[in-house]
């Protein structure tokens, strides 16, 4: 063989190389194109409750405790807040309020060590004697507050609302839902923030 055929040879093999290599890029771009724009998104990066659009604003307002204190959303850095606003507890629906508490109660345990992270926000009148629950903020309930969280009520029951540290309103979980879903989101938000 000549230096001139093995140069060629050479060549050739390094260009079917690049060739290769130029494919193979221009093929995974094209299929994460294609996943991205066909709405595909990996199981874990899917939340569990409603992302609202647009975020409810909280930020300026500041809710009154049920002992007349006031609850500041930036007193508590970090701190997620899990906020339901009931509907008559203190009749015929008792039993139900007290298990939406109990569901709350158990979420927050389950942070583990995050859980000095999250606050449980009570609007209005508790089912029951809240004292043993330790993350339990019950707060008075106010129009304004209302009027913020109202674009999202259900009129099935007692939606839970998701406030993020800034005091924005990020996520909805309808009447009902799995204690579970919250707390997943809950965790992922805690791990990223």
């Amino acid at each position: 063989m000549t230096e001139a055929t093995t140069a060629s040879a050479i060549r050739r093999r390094n260009r079917g190389t690049l060739l290769l290599i130029l494919v193979l890029s221009l093929g995974a771009l094209l299929v994460a194109g294609l996943l991205r724009f066909s709405g595909w998104r990996p199981s874990g990066q899917i939340n569990k409750g409603q992302l609202l659009q647009p975020y409810g604003d909280l930020r300026d307002f500041t809710p009154t405790r049920a002992d007349g204190r006031a609850y500041r959303w930036h007193d508590s850095p970090r701190t997620w807040r899990m906020v339901v606003a009931p509907r008559d507890c203190a009749s015929t629906r008792r039993a139900e309020c007290a298990r939406l508490l109990a569901n709350l109660d158990k979420v927050w345990r389950l942070m583990g060590r995050n859980a000095d992270r999250v606050h449980v926000l009570w609007i209005g009148a508790p089912p029951s004697d809240v004292a043993s629950l330790r993350e339990v903020h019950l707060l008075r309930s106010d129009p304004r507050l209302s009027a913020e969280l109202a674009g999202y009520d259900d009129a099935r029951g007692d939606p839970v609302w998701l406030v993020d540290p800034n005091g924005f309103v990020v996520l909805r979980y309808a009447p009902g839902a799995d204690p579970g879903d919250l707390r997943t989101d809950l965790a992922k938000l805690l791990r990223i923030n």
